[in-house]
């Protein structure tokens, strides 16, 4: 009872006082493992709790990629991946909406961020596509959605997160996500043809690139390639741990965009200042629900609930079914990588005792969770679309949204009937 009213009063002080997440799970743990154990047990883990987190030489990582895509974004690559995109399908109907969708997935490759992909492609696709007369749904939807691949394609944030709260290799989780991030992608791409068959006005033809246009885009983009080379071949052959990666990638892109004069000293400051700002939140919020984590750990929420689900009558594919249904409805009211801190702890120990592959529910419950980056209340991509779509509602910005949703839906779906998709790839893995 305990355990629940924990729970509850972290929902509350989220709503009710508008507390940051990190604060607010730290807030709970703390009082609540104080209650069941001692006060002065309490503060010695809260210390020891924040000390470590930290501490962590693991959570390197995150500033390191996060500045890494930061660099990207203010030296100006999303242009060159949209072009070279738009070469290449924008002549089909509704080429320019999968042309975005397609830079999305090229730009997340090296951001890992939903809020600064969908910022980017906002600035760069919304404009052309208003331009050649699509449907504001179509349009803002597209760039809404395809930003939510920043986070299942590598390198992402959440999986790194993922990946130090369970234990598992980070590394395998980056290939894991290779495999769903493309089927989202595809399928996203495909919303677009079947909502273009629906209503062809809405998506008009561009005009056809020649193949030397073609070709020349891609020598446009070759930056992004040989950044996301560098990070995957590196991990995949052992010449990098994930940091090593993440700090290869940001030097990288720094020396790039410095040698090519795309890099101004402003977009420099404003790039380390965004690292930090981001970073820290992401920390924080790690720190709180690992002292939110001690506090379910000693209530037994999470032991008794794998219990009583293994104990359920029910095929593991119900059971697995469930709790997805859980993550849609949590990641509609709250923060996503809050939402997975905060259940990990009672869902993952499920999935393992249902015999589940740590990797494939990872990246299962990354691409559930990316559903609350579009819808609301919450639908942060959403309302960094509608505030950067000039002349569009916020409403109609929804509407478009909800036109790509059997996408993840689908994704989920044959993720679940064919496993390999995200576990193929991380068991070649050296």
């Amino acid at each position: 009872m305990i355990g629940v009213t924990g729970i509850a009063a972290l929902l509350a002080v989220l709503f009710l006082l508008g507390m940051p997440v990190g604060f607010a799970m730290a807030v709970v743990g703390f009082l609540g493992f104080a209650h069941i154990v001692s006060v002065p047990a309490g503060l010695n883990m809260l210390g020891s709790v924040f000390w470590d987190t930290f501490s962590r030489y693991g959570l390197t990582v995150i500033p390191l990629f996060i500045f890494m895509g930061q660099i990207a974004f203010y030296s100006g690559v999303n242009e060159k991946l949209y072009l070279a995109a738009y070469r290449w399908v924008g002549h089909i109907r509704g080429g320019i909406a999968m042309s975005t969708i397609l830079a999305c997935s090229a730009f997340s490759a090296i951001c890992g961020s939903n809020a600064a992909t969908a910022a980017t492609m906002s600035t760069v696709a919304l404009p052309e596509m208003k331009r050649f007369g699509y449907h504001p749904r179509l349009s803002t939807g597209a760039v809404a959605c395809g930003s939510t691949l920043g986070v299942v394609i590598p390198p992402s944030v959440v999986l790194i997160v993922i990946g130090l709260s369970t234990e598992q290799s980070i590394a395998r989780l980056f290939y894991g996500g290779v495999g769903a991030g493309l089927l989202l992608a595809l399928l996203l791409m495909g919303s677009v043809y079947v909502v273009c068959t629906l209503h062809p006005e809405w998506g008009p033809t561009g005009p056809r690139a020649g193949a030397v246009d073609r070709l020349r885009s891609l020598l446009g983009a070759f930056e992004m390639i040989l950044l996301f080379a560098l990070v995957m071949l590196g991990l995949y052959f052992g010449f990098f741990t994930p940091a090593e990666a993440g700090a290869a990638g940001s030097l990288l892109a720094l020396l790039n965009s410095v040698i090519q004069r795309r890099l101004t000293w402003k977009g420099f400051l404003a790039s380390v200042t965004d690292t930090l700002r981001i970073s820290c939140m992401v920390i924080v919020i790690v720190g709180g629900a690992v002292v939110f984590g001690r506090f379910l750990t000693v209530t037994r929420i999470p032991y008794d609930i794998a219990a009583w689900v293994i104990g359920l009558s029910l095929p593991r594919t119900v059971v697995m079914g469930i709790i997805f249904g859980i993550y849609v409805i949590g990641g509609a009211v709250m923060d996503a990588l809050a939402l997975l801190l905060i259940t990990i702890p009672v869902f993952f120990p499920v999935a393992v005792e249902l015999g589940y592959d740590p990797i494939w529910f990872a990246v299962a419950i990354t691409v559930v969770t990316t559903l609350g980056a579009v819808t609301p209340p919450v639908g942060a991509t959403t309302y960094v679309v509608g505030g950067m779509a000039k002349g569009v509602s916020l409403q109609e910005v929804f509407r478009g949204v909800v036109y790509f949703l059997p996408a993840y839906l689908l994704c989920v779906v044959l993720l679940m009937i064919f496993p390999g998709i995200a576990t193929v790839l991380p068991a070649l893995l050296r």
